[in-house]
């Protein structure tokens, strides 16, 4: 049985992400379904948009599915790679469907949910959301076109949030160009109910998803995170990760000086190449781009001993106590982190932008 209910309710396409125990968390034949529903839809004159959601109260997608990432590196299988390269391209196809797509971003949504749902053209959040992309702490970076996201974020709020892991609610994710409409949780099924009663398709269609969106959705809380984005963009003005840790210790901000303490649990090799990951992110002129570039860098990731060893840490012994090589990031070398950009051998590269030269330009 699938963990993805794929469905039409009149002329809305449902996706419903089912494993709420793992809080929806993506696996690979999860990744191929939604795919393979998004492909049948495009073409189909019949379906005007798509409409993606979570099962259970706890949120629409917690990730992927981190524990078979261990098993597999540990194993020195390939099935990593073939699902980051499925996923990814699920990504693209996402940012750039032809018709309108509105994920239901309530509760967690972290790692490959923000992937499935943060490059949709209709983004809604609600009270209860909380967004992030927490890779640093388990010996991973940002992916899905994360790095996309939070390099394009306001000031340096997204390396905040790449190098930290922090949690965002509704007003910060609006605030930052992760969503778009904050729909409190009562209010929702209103919008969904009216959606699937639409007889309309094309231009008419979004025209009355918008003015659904209008008048049902609400003004987004305050954003927590940018009340703090004037020692933000003054600790974070750096491409150097030891620097900006230092800043932020040395800054007499206590939010800041927890925050050093903070990147300190992270993985040092993983925080120095986020932020790099970030930097280079920003030169990019398209979501392929940096999709391709995660690519590398999330298989060198993978091959590293920090990634096995902060699972490990995290979800399999759950000791809470990875131990990081190197242990810290004055040890972590410009070389090092160039590494992890380097083309790849013996792997074919993911190619979103080989032979085109084009991409997808940032939606906002």
């Amino acid at each position: 049985m699938s963990d993805v209910r794929v469905e039409r309710s009149g002329v809305i396409g449902r996706i419903t992400l089912d494993r709420p125990k793992a809080i929806n968390a993506l696996t690979h034949e999860m990744v191929r379904d939604i795919t393979a529903a998004l492909a049948d839809w495009s073409d189909d004159p019949d379906v005007g948009m798509v409409v993606v959601t979570g099962a259970g109260e706890r949120g629409l997608c917690a990730g992927g599915d981190i524990r078979s990432i261990h098993d597999d590196a540990v194993a020195g299988g390939n099935a990593t790679e073939a699902f980051w390269r499925d996923e990814y391209r699920m990504n693209s196809v996402i940012s750039r469907y032809p018709k309108p797509f509105l994920p239901v971003m309530d509760g967690l949504v972290m790692g490959g949910g923000v992937g499935l749902s943060a490059h949709a053209s209709h983004r809604v959040v609600t009270e209860r959301t909380r967004i992030a992309m927490p890779e640093v702490g388990i010996g991973f970076v940002p992916d899905v076109g994360g790095t996309w996201l939070l390099a394009h974020a306001s000031g340096e709020l997204g390396t905040h949030a790449a190098l930290t892991g922090a949690q965002l609610g509704a007003g910060d994710a609006c605030a930052m160009g992760l969503a778009d409409w904050f729909v409190p949780t009562d209010r929702v099924p209103a919008l969904l109910a009216s959606l699937e009663d639409a007889r309309c398709t094309g231009p008419e269609l979004e025209e009355l998803l918008g003015h659904l969106l209008e008048e049902l959705a609400d003004t987004e809380p305050e954003p927590g995170l940018c009340a703090s984005r004037w020692w933000i963009d003054r600790c974070y003005a750096s491409d150097d990760a030891s620097e900006i840790v230092a800043r932020l210790s040395a800054s007499g901000v206590s939010d800041a000086e927890d925050t050093a303490k903070t990147i300190g649990q992270k993985s040092p090799t993983c925080v120095a190449v986020a932020l790099e990951s970030l930097r280079r992110t920003r030169k990019l002129a398209s979501l392929e781009e940096a999709l391709d570039q995660e690519f590398r860098v999330s298989l060198r990731c993978l091959a590293a001993p920090d990634m096995v060893e902060g699972i490990r840490a995290q979800v399999v012994d759950k000791d809470r106590t990875p131990r990081w090589d190197p242990p810290v990031l004055e040890k972590v070398n410009d070389a090092r982190v160039a590494e992890y950009f380097a083309p790849l051998a013996g792997v074919a590269e993911l190619g979103l932008t080989q032979g085109s030269g084009q991409g997808t330009e940032a939606r906002r």
